[in-house]
């Protein structure tokens, strides 16, 4: 099977308990590990796949709790640094749909520093990018762009998922779009949120997005529509795949829980090429990984709510 290495940031999320949207109201937190790289590793991982995560953490102790929860799920951990600067933090609110608001409070992840030994193990294995904080600049951006290159001299299957969060992009849109492109123009798999595809694009519907990003070199495209399940474009395809019904409590990680289980499924393939002659086989893919997603939104926190593959064929 096929290894999945996914590059980005490991951070805390501490939730707000019993609170609506409003985060200035919040008392009580609680601690649960993030981060949409290292959800997309786990989320591989608790399904039997092969992951592994390459970002950094503080030498401090939430940077340990949050790799033994790594460790602790089958995650490859050799590849990750550690920081004297402090670990990342985020603190989430939820509204009583599921949905979410974020202040983010950076620290190491942008520590990140390039590691050349590994551009060898990226050989025919699929490299996933779906940090929300490598566009931001320092060593996390520069390690970024430079194992995107690795992945592309490697043969790899490349997945990219911008991760776009408005908190740390207000009237700075044009900025990250310019960051985004390069990699939507080379990658094999791109995974957008609808938001995240109308502002690459400059469109106003998912078909018209896709068109745009085709145009500029996405080769599949999946745009997450929550509880409508997800539009998939391809140059022979452009269907919406419906999700399961359920009682979302948090949807923190249903997007991450949806590629890590498209990732696992391609990496089961013989041969990456098959996915791109075979709209089904996709259709397929994405029909299991919208079930994914939806069986995580009905538990609180990213990793702990990731199916097992015995939940996900129950």
């Amino acid at each position: 099977m096929t290894r999945v290495f996914c590059i980005g940031e490991l951070l805390i999320d501490f939730v707000a308990e019993n609170q609506g949207s409003d985060l200035s109201k919040a008392m009580d937190f609680t601690k649960k590990a993030g981060g949409a790289p290292a959800n997309v590793a786990c989320a591989i991982a608790k399904l039997g796949g092969k992951s592994s995560f390459i970002g950094c953490v503080g030498k401090d102790p939430f940077g340990s709790f949050l790799l033994d929860v790594l460790k602790n799920e089958n995650v490859d951990i050799s590849m990750a640094q550690r920081s004297k600067t402090f670990t990342t933090l985020a603190f989430v609110s939820l509204a009583e749909d599921g949905e979410r608001d974020f202040v983010f409070n950076r620290g190491a992840d942008k520590e990140l520093k390039y590691d050349s030994n590994i551009k060898k193990e990226f050989e025919r294995n699929i490299i996933h990018l779906g940090a929300a904080t490598a566009m931001l600049g320092g060593a996390l951006e520069e390690a970024y762009g430079h194992y995107f290159f690795d992945a592309l001299t490697k043969d790899s299957f490349i997945s990219f998922d911008p991760n776009f969060r408005i908190d740390l992009w207000k009237n700075n849109e044009s900025v990250f779009i310019k960051k985004c492109m390069p990699y939507v123009q080379k990658s094999h798999l791109c995974k957008f949120s609808l938001e995240e595809a109308l502002l690459l694009s400059g469109r106003d519907t998912a078909e018209d997005a896709c068109k745009v990003l085709h145009e500029a070199g996405a080769k599949i495209i999946t745009i997450t529509l929550g509880k409508e399940g997800t539009f998939v474009s391809m140059e022979t395809l452009q269907q919406t795949v419906p999700s399961v019904k359920v009682s979302p409590v948090d949807t923190t990680g249903a997007g991450d829980a949806f590629i890590g289980c498209l990732l696992y499924q391609i990496s089961k393939l013989p041969n990456f090429n098959t996915i791109f002659d075979n709209a089904s086989l996709l259709l397929k893919m994405v029909e299991k990984a919208n079930k994914a997603g939806a069986i995580t939104t009905t538990n609180y926190g990213a990793i702990i709510a990731l199916p097992t593959l015995k939940q996900l064929e129950a």
